[in-house]
């Protein structure tokens, strides 16, 4: 997902509940109204099949390829590729695009659905999932964008076989970027996870390892790391940019082209009954414009491109949802 406060080497996750948040949230989701996530306001449901397919957007253009305008919520709407991007949606398209910025990352996913924006771009797969399981929503991707590493740093060794036997790994105890971080190490040798390992897997997972996983909150990862006191440990990179680690010391990250980076590929979403609209598949393709890329790679030089169909995409968000509700 986009991130809480973007960074030269790419957005991180917002921190999400405990594990056993979803479990509340999904009995209160059954027995009344949707759960919205922040700020403490409901959300009532969609309005049904029969509401506006895009009552923020304009009708279709005067060709009647496309809609005239959309409304885009995104998190990141001061960095200069949104401004290549919404040129070249107006010249290529005809399609007047208006980014609406949010600074909680509780907030689009809800605007998406009660229709005060077409189309968001902000988060993960997982992260949508995880929002779709716990509030009874129907989101999908329409369009990929990209996979932000997540690097295991150490200031002791460089390379991770070198790690020693019993080594303290600190990661993200968060429970979104702590089954990821665990997926990495996994990756790496360092832990077994029980039946492979899931999106939503937890330390209570790990069946055998060769180092010792301590999760602390997110904020303190580098710390732990620069403290001396753990060998290595999974950052999220805002805060690796923060404290000032450098890509010199990351010993492993994810591979965004593994099955297992799946459901961290950033995208854009659009309402279930949006899915096949031509104006927002054509605006998700648009995101892959050269133009766009050069400008986009210098804000986050570390982020993976990923060009994945829609239907591939909500064929990943699927299984996500599937795990989340396994989980839960």
């Amino acid at each position: 997902m986009s991130s809480p406060a973007p960074s030269s080497s790419g957005p991180a996750l917002p921190d999400k509940p405990k594990r056993k948040a979803p479990v509340a949230a999904i009995a209160a989701a059954a027995v009344v109204l949707l759960l919205l996530v922040g700020g403490g306001v409901w959300l009532a449901n969609r309005g049904g099949d029969d509401a506006p397919a895009a009552a923020a957007g304009g009708g279709a253009s005067s060709t009647g390829e496309y809609r005239s305008s959309v409304k885009i919520g995104v998190s990141d709407s001061a960095l200069p590729y949104w401004e290549t991007y919404t040129e070249l949606a107006e010249s290529e398209l005809g399609v007047d695009v208006e980014l609406v910025n949010f600074s909680d990352y509780s907030l689009p996913n809800p605007a998406l659905s009660q229709s005060q924006v077409d189309l968001n771009q902000f988060q993960h797969i997982q992260y949508l999932a995880n929002y779709n399981v716990t509030s009874g929503d129907d989101i999908e991707p329409v369009g990929a964008t990209a996979v932000y590493p997540l690097p295991l740093y150490s200031t002791t060794v460089s390379d991770v076989a070198a790690l020693p036997q019993g080594a303290v790994v600190a990661v993200p105890d968060d429970a979104i970027n702590e089954a990821r971080a665990l997926l990495l190490l996994q990756s790496a040798g360092l832990v077994q996870l029980d039946g492979g390992g899931t999106a939503f897997s937890s330390v209570d997972d790990i069946t055998s390892a060769k180092v010792e996983v301590t999760p602390i909150s997110a904020d303190q990862t580098a710390r732990a790391l620069q403290s001396g006191s753990a060998a290595a440990a999974v950052v999220n990179n805002n805060y690796a940019t923060a404290a000032g680690l450098t890509a010199d010391q990351v010993i492993v990250a994810d591979d965004p082209a593994a099955p297992a980076a799946a459901p961290y590929v950033n995208i854009f979403a659009a309402r279930a009954a949006d899915v096949q609209d031509p104006t927002y598949l054509a605006l998700a393709e648009l995101w892959h414009d050269p133009r766009v890329q050069e400008v986009f790679a210098q804000d986050y030089s570390s982020a993976v491109v990923v060009d994945k169909s829609a239907e591939e995409l909500q064929a990943d968000l699927a299984k996500v949802e599937q795990d989340a509700t396994a989980a839960a």
